[in-house]
């Protein structure tokens, strides 16, 4: 009876009749796991373009990428939501976050050592122009997790701020470069494609997230807690993690399979991704101030795990 007089309490609150819940569970099916985790679904959605082996794993490995982004965003909106934040919810939801990285980072091996080069460069050819560049939730992560002006290309830095179009930063974010000449204005077809299909959505995320990605709640919060080791800690792991070794990790695995032949090979977007990924040319870094000098001076190029970790005093 306690347990039936809290239900009715919560269904009164929303203006329904427990009783009618309570029958309605007479014809209800038991859960199963497969019903649950929708595994049927799931396994049907690999579709291959070609009758390459390898394929199979080249779509499984990206789409387990994007459900690692949808777990990386939960949580990010967590953080984003909070109204009491306190510095220790916050380092524990970018340890949650940094995991997924991690796992990210070191998964490349799946896909680096679990193909055969001869494969990938035959159905590779099926997959252009899409590009793992076009993915929206790594953009959505990004806009996120910090101000809009560290993912401006670095060279119009100096002429954003905040009173700038949220559509004119859009035009001048870093990977933008991947496939645009400045010059003309002229887009590739990964561009185009692209921002036909995401640009509303992209704008819309970004005005929601321009004072609550987490460089902007580290900000918030008291001075005491911006000086919380831990979270502190946190947020270097989370920034050094998805902007050097996600990338590094991500980089080399393009290059063994791009560098393969007796040239180098264009992405299948037509990006230079050479340029575009290595961090040392954009520093894309989340949270620069929390870095010195010597360690952005050398973002991407010497291996910064030594200076992760701030000591405590």
């Amino acid at each position: 009876m306690d347990i039936y007089d809290q239900l009715k309490e919560k269904y009164s609150a929303i203006g329904q009749d427990v009783d009618v819940h309570l029958s309605g569970l007479l014809h209800a099916k038991p859960i199963t796991y497969w019903d649950y985790i929708q595994t049927d679904a799931l396994l049907g959605l690999q579709t291959q373009r070609t009758t390459q082996p390898d394929e199979m794993v080249f779509i499984m490995y990206h789409q387990i990428n994007e459900l690692l982004f949808k777990m990386i965003l939960w949580e990010i909106e967590q953080v984003a939501d909070k109204t009491e934040l306190t510095p220790d919810f916050f380092a524990e939801r970018l340890d949650r976050i940094s995991r997924y990285f991690d796992m990210l980072s070191s998964s490349f091996t799946i896909m680096g050592d679990g193909m055969e080069v001869e494969q990938y460069m035959k159905f590779r050819d099926t997959l252009t122009p899409a590009s793992g560049f076009q993915s929206a939730q790594y953009r959505m992560i990004e806009f996120a997790s910090t101000e809009l002006i560290n993912l401006i290309d670095i060279r119009f830095r100096d002429t954003i701020d905040r009173d700038t179009p949220f559509s004119h930063a859009f035009e001048h974010l870093y990977w933008q470069a991947a496939g645009k000449d400045y010059k003309t204005g002229k887009k590739s077809a990964l561009l185009f494609n692209f921002e036909n299909r995401y640009m509303e959505d992209f704008i819309t995320f970004m005005k929601k997230y321009n004072t609550v990605n987490l460089w902007s709640k580290f900000k918030s919060l008291p001075q005491e807690s911006q000086e919380d080791v831990k979270l502190v800690n946190s947020m270097r792991h989370y920034d050094h993690t998805v902007n050097v070794l996600w990338v590094m990790a991500h980089l080399n695995a393009a290059k063994k399979y791009l560098n393969s032949g007796n040239k180098s090979a264009e992405a299948t977007g037509g990006s230079e991704w050479q340029k575009y990924m290595h961090p040392k040319y954009q520093k894309r870094i989340f949270f620069p101030e929390l870095w010195s000098d010597d360690e952005i001076d050398n973002w991407g190029v010497d291996n910064l795990e030594g200076h992760e970790m701030v000591e405590e005093d």
